[in-house]
């Protein structure tokens, strides 16, 4: 993948607000799903038309396709894309879904608020109706999401055609799967995150096979820490490494100059007063087999931990693309903040090694699409004056 040897480049998370005509056959009261896979292409070019513009030198499909693949977005997408699941609806509190809570730690401190903005399902994990559904895997899992793939390949093949731009896909990791997955078939959970990820190979290898850097998502990584208030730091670390290995094993055989890691701490508005610290994990997220990480570094939880990377070292051939812009503010960053960020990460790690990047997802985060774009410009003209200030010119 490109580096930043002449001057810092610019790329984002993943998500990007779909043009109007999509949405409104995804927002349909029934969608039709013959129409929305018309309407992808141009959609697809369309926000890679809009990125281009906006300076993006690193661009993707806008994750259009995970928001029409069965509705679930950038993790659900993937239950459409395995085979050996079944939804299976359990009465209310019976659900195994009731045990994985993603604020979990932080809905023990803030009831008020979570309960407010939640719900009581964000304090027991019931969800309020009759019944809940959960995917229970009940047979070995199979990839069957190749016609879906193929799809997102075409369509951003044709949109970056005769543009001067590099191009990624993004796809979820095993242990994010995971956090929505319940087992029935597997004997042990280290079989059941291997078999996840052997069946995500597939998907892993066909987008970079087409040529396009892969983003592989995690933000359970971190962000998983919360749905255990029982476990201590030492015991997430060994749960964390386990779905690391697995990851390595989905990634196998796949260049490790064509990878990029994400990872943040969920893209929840709320008081992440509970999140894992950088420096708790930082070695356990640079186990990974990829060459580029993207990772929360913008919002007022995470800003401050770039001072994890005064005494970290990036392993040699590894770029960092921290976010300089964020999901959790309507307000457009300043270019000459973006631009304060940016220094600072290059003065620490190497200017060659710094792209500039967005905290996670902004396309279905935030108030409306132009704070989308007008954080992708500022990022853009941010990046303009870091470099000034490291190459001068």
């Amino acid at each position: 993948m490109k580096r930043s040897t002449q001057r810092i480049l610019v790329s984002h998370a993943g998500s990007l607000p779909a043009p109007d005509n999509l949405q409104q056959l995804i927002s349909a009261e029934k969608p039709d799903a013959a129409a929305i896979g018309q309407a992808l292409p141009a959609a697809v070019a369309e926000v890679v038309r809009q990125q281009v513009e906006c300076g993006v030198d690193v661009v993707n499909d806008g994750e259009l396709s995970k928001r029409t693949d069965g509705g679930g977005g950038f993790t659900y997408y993937a239950m459409q894309r395995l085979g050996g699941l079944e939804q299976r609806e359990f009465a209310a509190g019976e659900s195994p879904a009731a045990t994985r809570n993603i604020t979990g730690r932080d809905a023990l401190d803030y009831p008020g608020f979570h309960r407010r903005r939640f719900g009581q399902a964000s304090l027991t994990g019931q969800v309020n109706r009759r019944t809940a559904p959960a995917i229970m895997c009940t047979s070995a899992l199979t990839y069957v999401g190749r016609a879906a793939v193929e799809a997102d390949i075409r369509n951003l093949k044709a949109a970056v055609a005769g543009q001067d731009v590099e191009a990624y896909l993004p796809a979820v990791a095993p242990g994010t799967i995971e956090h929505w997955l319940f087992n029935e078939h597997y004997a042990n959970e280290q079989d059941f995150l291997f078999g996840i990820a052997d069946a995500m190979h597939e998907e892993y290898k066909a987008i970079t096979d087409a040529g396009f850097i892969l983003q592989i998502d995690d933000p359970d990584l971190p962000d998983g820490w919360q749905m255990f208030p029982q476990m201590t730091v030492a015991q997430y670390r060994d749960y964390a490494l386990l779905r690391v290995e697995a990851l390595n094993r989905g990634l196998r055989d796949i260049p490790r100059e064509q990878i990029r890691l994400h990872v943040c701490w969920g893209s929840g508005h709320g008081p992440h007063a509970n999140d894992l610290p950088l420096s708790d994990l930082v070695d356990v997220i640079l186990k990974v087999r990829a060459e580029c990480l993207s990772i929360e570094a913008a919002n007022p939880r995470h800003d401050h931990e770039w001072r994890v990377w005064e005494t970290t070292k990036l392993p040699d051939g590894m770029s960092i693309m921290p976010g300089v812009a964020g999901h959790s503010t309507d307000i457009v960053e300043h270019p000459q903040l973006v631009a304060d960020r940016l220094i600072r990460y290059a003065n620490l790690l190497g200017k060659e090694n710094v792209i500039a990047g967005t905290d996670c997802g902004l396309g279905t985060r935030l108030g409306h699409a132009e704070i989308t774009w007008g954080k992708l410009r500022a990022m853009s003209e941010g990046a303009r004056i870091a470099t000034k200030a490291l190459w001068g010119h």
